[in-house]
């Protein structure tokens, strides 16, 4: 699954540790995730999307090639 979560955090100006902190996660996961290593749970992504007042959908785009 690919992912636009460097943009928004960026956009948000929030740094890896500090998004981590707010979603109760480690800097790891938010870096594994960024890569395309880790997908995230749907109640994780949930979080991210509501953090960044986005869908889902906005944030994490569906690999069709995979």
């Amino acid at each position: 699954m690919k992912n636009k979560l460097p943009e928004y955090r960026k956009k948000y100006n929030l740094s890896q540790d500090k998004l981590a902190e707010m979603l109760g996660v480690t800097r790891q996961t938010i870096i594994s995730i960024e890569k395309g290593k880790y997908n995230p749970s749907l109640p994780l992504a949930l979080k991210i999307a509501r953090i960044f007042h986005a869908t889902v959908e906005d944030i994490f785009l569906l690999d069709e090639d995979g």
